[in-house]
């Protein structure tokens, strides 16, 4: 399986893009190239489930224009939004950050616990994880209480992840922790070392994983 891994930012922030770049920049050259993409028609920042689904049909209008050029794809939004309708679409391999995240996070702890943004991105969360099964191994989802565009005040996010991890940590007994947003990239490092814990940047595990999907020429319709 030859050609571009492309890891899609289903929203509009430029600077969000940057930073997914920035985050699997480690993993350039260890198989297929890595382009990041940022959907200009998403909102600046997906924080309920009507914008994660209004990007759907955008997104798979331009997986459609790269089919031919792809070896993969990854939709960088932790709602995973269209990750199922672009299997549809794509014998292509096709990874969500969120369902990436999870299964990373069952192979380096016993109970896991999300970070999320707002108070309302947990019962989207919830619904994943209902789906995928692993609720029993889910520790706590707290939020941050900061939208997508305040990640970008890197003293405010840095402080509130310290505290919700710790929380997550001390008082829900998770052993391994999930950053459950694609612009929370740039803290992980500061966080492992603050909690002593393992961190799960979404878009890191999702890239990781697909390079070996695509070195082992892996999809979910083999001969597709």
């Amino acid at each position: 399986m030859t050609g571009t891994l492309y890891v899609i930012n289903p929203n509009s922030s430029q600077t969000v893009t940057d930073g997914i770049a920035q985050a699997i920049a480690p993993l350039q050259g260890m198989g297929a190239p890595i382009e990041c993409l940022t959907l200009a028609e998403g909102p600046p920042g997906i924080e309920s489930q009507a914008q994660a689904d209004e990007t759907i049909a955008p997104m798979l209008r331009l997986t459609a224009s790269l089919e031919d050029t792809a070896a993969g794809f990854v939709i960088a939004c932790f709602g995973d939004p269209g990750v199922h309708a672009l299997r549809d679409r794509t014998a292509k391999p096709v990874l969500g950050i969120q369902e990436a995240a999870i299964a990373s996070a069952l192979t380096l702890g016993q109970r896991f616990g999300i970070i999320a943004i707002l108070r309302t991105s947990i019962p989207r969360h919830l619904r994943s994880l209902g789906a995928m099964g692993v609720l029993d191994r889910l520790a706590g989802d707290r939020a941050l209480g900061l939208g997508v565009a305040e990640l970008a005040d890197p003293d405010t996010t840095q402080a509130r992840l310290i505290d919700t991890g710790r929380a997550l940590r001390d008082e829900d007994g998770a052993d391994v922790l999930i950053l459950g947003c694609a612009g929370m990239a740039r803290y992980r490092g500061v966080l492992e070392q603050a909690l002593g814990l393992p961190v799960i940047d979404p878009c890191q595990a999702a890239a990781a994983m697909m390079l070996g999907r695509i070195k082992l020429t892996q999809t979910h319709r083999p001969g597709g």
